[in-house]
C-alpha cells in the first residue's frame, strides 16, 4: 500500500540483521550495529558491511549516525528483564555499564542527542522479552515510558507472539514511539486495549505509569494476521544437516527425564499411528523432598517452545520424532532453527552450530517485523490515513 516509496532505519543491537529481514527491501539501512563479533560477521555475511560498525554502543556518538532515519529500531539484550535472568533489571542510566539490558540507556542517549542536533528519527521501536512488562514491580516498564517521554514520544506498546506466523511460541513486547505532534492516525489507534494484542500483563503495566508518562500513551491497533502458518511437521527435516541423530541409549535417556505426565504424551503420541514432532526442554524442578532435578518436558501441539541462546547455561531444543513404537531424538537443527524464526533458506548462517543458534535465538521474528512495518509504521511516516479511532 505505501512501497511506492522508500523509508529508512537504524539497527541497534543488531544482531544477524533480522529486523532488516522482516523490514524488507524498501526500508533503506543507514547504519547498524552490534557488539558482537560473531553476530557482527553473520550480518556482513547476508547484508554486507557498508553500513554496519561493530562497536560498544557506549562509546557511540551522534557522528556515526548518517542524516535522518524514519525509525531507530532497538532489540536491546533481554537477559536482566528475562523471567529465566538474574532480576537485575534495567537499572539506572549511571548504571548502564552494569547490566546488559542497561545498555537502552545510551541508546536512549543517541536518541536524545539526535534530538538536540534536529534529526531525531521519526519513530523507535524496542523490542524485548514479556518480562519487561513486569520487571522489579512494573518499574522498568515505567522507566523505558517516561524516557520515551522525555526524548520527545509519544508512545504505546503491543504484544505480539511470533506462532501468529511462524510454529514457534515466541511471545515478545514491542514499544512504538513516535515523535510528538506526529498526527494520530486512526486506522492504526483505538480507543483502548485490545484482547489479542494487549494482554492483562500489559494493560497492568500501563495501569501502574505514572499520570504524567499515561498522558503520552497511545493504544497501537493491528489487524489478525490472516496469513496460514507453516506446519512444524514441514520444517522438520527428515536427513538434517549438521547435526545428527541421538543414540537409543541417548534417547531412552531423555525419556528418563520425563515425568509420568510428559512420558503420557508420547504414549499418546505412539498411539496416533503417524509421524509425530515433539519438542522438549530440559528444565530444573522441584522434587518431592524439596531438592532439584532436571526434567524433560515435551508439547505436541505443533508449536516449537520459545529458541534460546545456548549462553548462560539455556538448553537447546530438543526434538522427538515418533513414528508408532519408533522414537528418535536429537538437537534442533541450525536451519530448522532460521526456519522457526521464518528466515528464508537463503539466508546465511554460521557454520558452527552454537553460534548459528545463538543467531537464531537471539534475534527478533522478520515476520512479525514485517507485519508491523506493514501495518503501523509504514501508514504512520506516510501520514495520509485520517479515521475516526476505533471503539474500545
Amino acid at each position: 500500500m505505501f512501497l511506492d516509496r522508500n523509508f529508512s532505519y537504524y539497527e541497534f543491537f543488531a544482531g544477524g540483521g533480522m529486523a532488516r529481514a522482516g523490514l524488507g527491501e524498501h526500508w533503506q539501512c543507514l547504519f547498524a550495529n552490534d557488539i558482537n563479533l560473531m553476530k557482527a560477521a553473520n550480518y556482513s555475511a547476508n547484508w554486507g558491511d557498508g553500513d554496519f560498525l561493530c562497536e560498544d554502543i557506549n562509546k557511540l556518538s551522534t557522528s556515526a549516525l548518517p542524516g535522518r532515519a524514519d525509525l531507530a529500531w532497538a532489540s536491546f539484550p533481554c537477559q536482566d528483564l528475562s523471567l529465566a535472568g538474574d532480576g537485575a533489571g534495567l537499572g539506572t542510566a549511571a548504571e548502564a555499564v552494569k547490566t546488559r539490558s542497561g545498555t537502552f540507556w545510551p541508546f536512549l542517549g543517541l536518541m536524545n542527542g539526535l534530538r538536540r542536533e534536529g534529526r531525531a528519527p521519526r519513530m523507535i521501536v524496542l523490542e524485548n522479552v514479556v518480562g519487561a512488562l513486569t520487571s522489579h514491580g512494573g518499574r522498568d516498564f515505567a522507566a523505558i515510558g517516561a524516557a520515551l517521554q522525555a526524548a520527545g514520544y509519544q508512545f504505546g506498546a503491543v504484544v505480539i507472539d511470533a506462532a501468529c506466523f511462524v510454529p514457534q511460541s515466541r511471545p515478545r513486547v514491542f514499544f512504538l514511539a513516535i515523535d510528538r505532534g506526529t498526527p494520530t492516525l486512526g486506522q492504526v489507534v483505538r480507543g483502548g486495549p485490545s484482547n489479542l494484542w494487549h494482554p492483562k500483563a500489559l494493560v497492568a503495566a500501563y495501569a501502574g505509569l505514572p499520570d504524567a508518562v499515561k498522558a503520552s500513551w497511545i493504544w497501537w491497533d493491528l489487524p489478525v494476521p490472516s496469513a496460514p502458518v507453516v506446519a512444524l511437521e514441514d520444517i522438520i527435516d527428515d536427513d538434517p544437516t549438521g547435526i545428527g541423530w541421538h543414540s537409543s541409549a541417548q534417547t531412552a535417556l531423555l525419556l528418563g527425564l520425563m515425568s509420568p505426565l510428559n512420558l503420557a504424551k508420547v504414549e499418546a503420541a505412539k498411539r496416533m499411528a503417524k509421524r509425530r514432532i515433539g519438542c522438549v526442554y530440559r528444565r530444573t524442578r522441584p522434587d518431592e523432598q524439596g531438592g532439584k532435578l532436571q526434567r524433560a518436558e515435551i508439547r505436541f501441539d505443533g508449536v516449537a517452545g520459545c529458541l534460546r541462546t545456548p549462553t548462560g547455561g539455556s538448553s537447546r531444543q530438543t526434538i522427538l520424532v515418533v513414528n508408532g513404537d519408533d522414537v528418535r531424538s536429537r538437537l534442533l537443527s541450525t536451519r530448522e532453527a532460521a526456519r522457526l524464526m521464518g528466515l528464508p533458506e537463503s539466508f546465511r548462517l554460521p557454520t558452527r552450530y552454537s553460534d548459528a543458534y545463538q543467531i537464531a535465538g537471539d534475534g527478533v521474528c522478520p515476520p512479525v517485523v514485517r507485519h508491523l512495518a506493514q501495518h503501523l509504521l509504514e501508514p504512520i511516516v506516510v501520514g495520509t490515513i485520517s479515521f475516526p479511532l476505533a471503539a474500545e
